[in-house]
């Protein structure tokens, strides 16, 4: 699992690994990186289907309960396939722009 932090977000991705394991290996990474906005990089899966998306909407869930972003980046899926529950963008950047908005509207009580 590689880590990438910049400023108060962290990207999270794995190379050569299942879904399945790739959840397993960030819910223990998970206690490090929890006071962090997550992105989580899923460009090296070539095959995702909305299932594999809501494996991770318990800890999207959580996450934002806490007050910090939770976004997966993949371009497999279109947006209107993902429930509104879990945010998914197609981008890097958009993944930075959409935690950008999030906390200026957790800025301003929104």
């Amino acid at each position: 699992m590689i880590f990438d932090k910049d400023g108060t977000t962290t990207i999270v991705f794995q190379e050569k690994t299942t879904l399945s394991g790739f959840l397993e290996n960030l819910n223990k990474a998970y206690p490090k990186i929890k006071h962090d906005n997550i992105v989580i990089n899923l460009f090296s899966f070539d095959k995702l289907k909305v299932n594999d998306i809501l494996e991770f909407l318990d800890l999207s869930n959580t996450h934002k309960a806490g007050g910090q972003s939770f976004v997966l980046v993949t371009d497999k899926l279109s947006y209107d396939e993902v429930p509104d529950e879990i945010s998914v963008v197609p981008t890097l950047q958009e993944a930075k722009d959409l935690i950008e908005m999030e906390e200026i509207e957790r800025d301003l009580g929104i």
